[in-house]
């Protein structure tokens, strides 16, 4: 099978995984897929730092062996341009193609995974020590 895979307009933007080891659950035992679970931050020297709550994990940044490829699959018109196959998210209904609006499938390159952030430490709680003199 051959596969048409083409590049955007524009550079496909980087991307990076995170590896972390263990178990990251949420209290009430919720999926946390797309929901927010902390900050990630870079110290001066380039070391990836990620916030979760009240713990600190330090990480290393790691240059993948094989590169990924994020694809995004279309539908594309026989003639080239875009069609609304792929993008018909508002839930209106289809209407009937004609037999001569015919469509093929493309591959287009949304992003290039080429490193990843290694968390390999085990969290460190964050505490707060307050300042000699400083009341509550």
């Amino acid at each position: 099978m051959q596969f048409i895979v083409k590049s955007g307009a524009s550079t496909p933007e980087e991307k990076f995984i995170i590896e972390m080891q263990g178990d990251l659950e949420s209290r009430n035992k919720e999926h946390l897929e797309g929901k927010f679970i902390g900050d990630l931050h870079y110290t001066k020297d380039g070391t990836p730092i990620i916030i979760i709550g009240h713990h600190i994990l330090y990480g290393k940044v790691v240059v993948l062996d094989k590169p990924l490829v994020a694809l995004e699959k279309i539908q594309v018109s026989k003639d080239g341009s875009d069609s609304l196959i792929s993008g018909n998210s508002d839930g209106e209904e289809m209407m009937d193609l004609d037999a001569e609006m015919e469509t093929k499938t493309e591959y287009r390159v949304k992003s290039i995974i080429r490193k990843k952030l290694v968390f390999k430490t085990r969290p460190k709680p964050i505490i707060v020590v307050p300042k000699v003199g400083e009341s509550n």
